[in-house]
């Protein structure tokens, strides 16, 4: 009896045992369930087709950026989520940019300067050495010479130097007539502070290529020929608004590293032109530039001598002809008279 009580209670005990497991498996089933209810509310809403799911992708995809101050779509609670996700991370990545650039300041400078000066000519030249020797990456972007008397000009000089060379290049111009002689006339800088534009354009850049890249991804799973038009379509406007905001990022960065720098020469009034020195090269080269131009008088008389040949030449051949016929005749005439006077003469 002591055996079967003992068989029977252990056998009780396994039976517990069993439903104690069986009843927490179902338990964490259920506690597993709901948790991917919440995790992927997709798979809840799998009553929706690809198309709907993939025009909804490109609706949430193709929102503004946080920058432009526009909220995306929101067309269901589990949607609202996720792109309430997307948009604090987009705002986040955003804010973050514009404050890793809001410490530096992005300046667009141009600078004026007039001066007046003895030999226009010769200050161009030195300016022109000094700039390129100082900065070896500034470049002239235009030159203009206009002669305003004898041997004097008037010279406009332009150059593109780096930010950096700046300050050194303006100071030096600004002080250039107190140690060369002349006068300063005029010195004009102008500033234009365009950091919330640079950075607004690498914010927006940068949220448009995130924008092509979840396109391309679209892109490659669609299946359908309407998602993969639309989706190609949207990827080609946003690929033209990216090599847009590449362009007008290119051009700042542009005008924030090279500042334009412009110099008007002009002469002192009353000033002397300087005479050139004696050079036997001057002389060989006016000498020959000489020389140059009476051959080009004469070749030119020759030219109009045979354009006009056509009626000069048949207007000297009969000029030839009644000559000699002239001459003939006369020589004829001469005899004769000469006779006649003789005859009279002899009948005296």
């Amino acid at each position: 009896m002591k055996c079967s009580k003992r068989s029977l209670f252990r056998l009780g005990g396994y039976v517990c045992l069993i439903v104690i497991l069986m009843i927490g498996s179902f338990i964490v089933g259920r506690f597993l369930v709901g948790q991917s209810s919440v995790q992927y509310p997709m798979t809840k809403t799998s009553g929706l087709s690809g198309a709907s799911q993939l025009s909804k992708a490109i609706q949430t995809s193709a929102a503004p950026p946080p920058s432009a101050g526009l909220a995306p779509n929101i067309t269901s609670s589990a949607d609202a989520g996720t792109s309430g996700g997307q948009q604090r991370d987009s705002s986040s990545t955003g804010q973050n940019t514009q404050l890793s650039h809001m410490r530096s300041q992005y300046m667009v400078k141009m600078l004026n300067v007039s001066l007046s000066v003895k030999d226009t000519r010769k200050v161009a030249d030195n300016l022109l050495t000094w700039i390129i020797t100082t900065d070896p990456r500034a470049t002239s972007t235009g030159t203009d010479y206009e002669q305003v008397g004898d041997n004097l000009y008037h010279i406009s000089l332009t150059f593109s130097v780096q930010a950096t060379r700046y300050p050194q290049i303006s100071r030096y111009l600004r002080d250039y007539t107190a140690h060369n002689g002349g006068r300063l006339v005029r010195f004009n800088e102008s500033m234009q502070d365009v950091t919330s534009t640079y950075v607004d354009t690498q914010s927006r850049l940068k949220n448009l290529r995130i924008e092509q890249g979840r396109l391309r991804v679209l892109l490659s799973h669609a299946q359908a020929l309407s998602d993969i038009l639309s989706i190609d379509q949207r990827l080609t406007d946003v690929e033209g608004q990216i090599e847009s905001y590449e362009a007008r990022l290119k051009t700042l960065t542009s005008q924030v590293t090279f500042y334009t720098v412009s110099v008007s020469l002009e002469p002192i009034e009353g000033a002397v032109p300087v005479p050139e020195g004696w050079s036997v090269s001057q002389i060989f080269r006016d000498a020959f530039s000489t020389s140059l131009a009476f051959g080009q008088g004469v070749l030119g008389l020759l030219i109009w001598l045979l354009a006009f040949g056509l009626y000069i030449v048949p207007l000297a051949i009969v000029v030839w002809l009644v000559r000699k016929w002239y001459i003939s005749t006369r020589r004829v005439a001469l005899p004769k008279v000469a006779m006649e006077t003789t005859d009279l003469a002899n009948d005296r």
